[in-house]
């Protein structure tokens, strides 16, 4: 590997064998996408506060993965991290 790529890799997701091998990214990018929905919910829907986390998704993840996401939570099915709480019911007993 070139000294180049290595510098741009270095600059996107560290690297983390223990916990995701090199051979599927799935779950590393379903991760970093849930941490920077995480990010939007602990400020406040604020994404310029989360662009280091949306950069780290984007970096592991298919484009159309995230725009898929992305529509998903704009319809609210996503099925990962909900950005707003959920209502919980009054007449609970």
């Amino acid at each position: 590997m070139s000294s180049t790529v290595r510098s741009i890799l270095n600059q996107t997701v560290p690297h983390d064998k223990k916990n995701f091998p090199a051979t599927n990214q799935a779950h590393y990018c379903w991760q970093k996408y849930n941490e920077f929905v995480l990010c939007l919910k602990k400020k406040n829907g604020d994404e310029d506060a989360c662009k280091e986390a949306r950069h780290a998704a984007l970096s592991i993840c298919l484009e159309d993965m995230v725009e898929e996401w992305d529509d998903q939570r704009a319809e609210g099915t996503f099925l990962g991290v909900q950005e707003k709480p959920e209502a919980h019911n009054e007449e609970h007993h």
